[in-house]
């Protein structure tokens, strides 16, 4: 399925299939869905869903009539990573997100930067598919 939605392009043909879930209803059942989470080359995610009429992904076809359906809803890195935690394998998140560190605690920095600096720590970390702390801090424990 392909879509546009605000101005970008989202295509399960060409981006990278992470991991897949299904509802426990039967295939037939009204309430019955699936997903699939999806990443980019961009490094943004997003969920293809499908569902029966009384599912999620269900649409209105006529005065009071649902049919089934099927979406492209683009979601951000924390809600990618909460969709895996719950719907997802261990070894699948840790592909994708690393396994998290319950050593250290986490430090909030102020830190002004230029706009140029900006714009390329954004595109880094969504190339990467992580949040741009993660990046900042890959870079500073690389030495770069």
């Amino acid at each position: 399925m392909k879509k546009i939605i605000k101005g970008k392009v989202y295509d399960t043909e060409t981006a990278h299939m992470i991991a897949d879930w299904s509802s426990d209803y039967a295939v037939n059942d009204f309430h019955y869905y699936a997903e699939e989470l999806y990443r980019k080359k961009t490094g943004e995610f997003f969920l293809y869903g499908i569902g029966n009429a009384a599912s999620p992904y269900s649409r209105s076809c006529g005065q009071n009539e649902w049919c089934g359906d099927e979406k492209i809803v683009p979601i951000t890195f924390e809600e990618a990573q909460e969709w895996l935690e719950k719907k997802g394998t261990t070894e699948q998140y840790e592909a994708v997100f690393g396994a998290p560190d319950e050593s250290e605690e986490d430090v909030t920095l102020g830190i002004r930067v230029s706009a140029a600096a900006a714009a390329k720590l954004k595109r880094e970390a969504a190339k990467n598919g992580i949040t741009q702390g993660a990046q900042l801090e890959r870079w500073i424990m690389e030495g770069k």
